[in-house]
């Protein structure tokens, strides 16, 4: 089957688990070496124009989505914040599986690493949504689905729908990468909760969604060599067409130049 096709129907499961297991599980038959040390077990038709069947993603009933302000705040300090908190955490894992798969079916044209690329992003994200929700379930007695969550990720990718350099810009070198900032503080908080299997949980996607961040931003400043764009004075402007979120301090600098922000870009942020 056709890489970008399959991607697209692994999209549009509703089931989060099975979205999950079936995220990795392709990303895995992407990458397969076969016999003869060929690999890439699924063919590409890089220029297809694919049409889903339903609007992408595939969701589950719940958790039911509402305004972000109408999202109650979450503290780690009793069970019912701490499983709020969580939750939200997985929400956001559940929509990058989404946000990465969605990446692979809806731009032609771009080259094999690009989608062997985001593959790896939507099994990575795969595995955080997985054990955060097996963490809600063992320690705390509560599932995804259970607490409200917002649309705030997908309404960025539908805006991003028609661009992939505006999608890279802005899905995961600004929406993803706040993650690079907003991880340490979260794993100081369950850390003074007590919760220590959410602190390892939440370093294994530190460690990963820099490397996620690296991810989009060699795709960004690919396009925008093609493109023959300063990829550095382009973004403002993105974030204004799009109408991006104003992106506020503390960064964690550290994160974001090893996800490959440069001084320039970090200085910008910071003003």
């Amino acid at each position: 089957m056709e890489l970008r096709t399959r991607a697209l129907q692994v999209l549009l499961i509703a089931d989060p688990q099975a979205k999950a297991q079936a995220a990795r599980a392709l990303h895995a038959q992407a990458t397969a070496t076969g016999p003869a040390g060929d690999a890439h077990a699924l063919i590409l038709d890089a220029g297809a124009l694919l049409v889903p069947e339903t609007e992408p993603p595939g969701r589950p009933e719940r958790p039911r989505l509402v305004a972000a302000l109408q999202v109650a705040s979450r503290s780690p300090f009793t069970p019912e914040g701490r499983a709020a908190l969580l939750h939200a955490i997985a929400h956001i894992e559940f929509n990058a599986i989404n946000l990465a798969l969605d990446a692979v079916w809806r731009f032609p044209g771009m080259p094999r690493a690009f989608y062997l690329d985001w593959l790896q992003v939507a099994s990575e994200e795969a595995l955080h949504f997985s054990l955060l929700d097996a963490h809600l379930r063992e320690s705390l007695g509560r599932r995804y689905g259970d607490f409200d969550a917002h649309d705030g990720l997908w309404s960025m990718a539908r805006r991003t729908a028609g661009d992939v350099l505006a999608r890279m810009a802005l899905v995961p070198r600004t929406l993803e990468a706040r993650g690079l900032d907003a991880t340490p503080p979260l794993q100081a908080k369950f850390a003074k909760a007590g919760d220590a299997r959410a602190v390892e949980i939440l370093g294994v996607i530190l460690r990963d969604e820099v490397g996620h961040v690296r991810i989009g931003n060699h795709w960004y400043r690919h396009l925008c060599r093609e493109r023959g764009l300063d990829p550095v004075a382009l973004y403002p402007e993105l974030v204004e067409r799009f109408e991006a979120p104003k992106l506020r301090p503390p960064f964690n600098v550290e994160a974001r130049s090893a996800a490959g922000f440069s001084p320039e870009e970090i200085a910008y942020l910071s003003s």
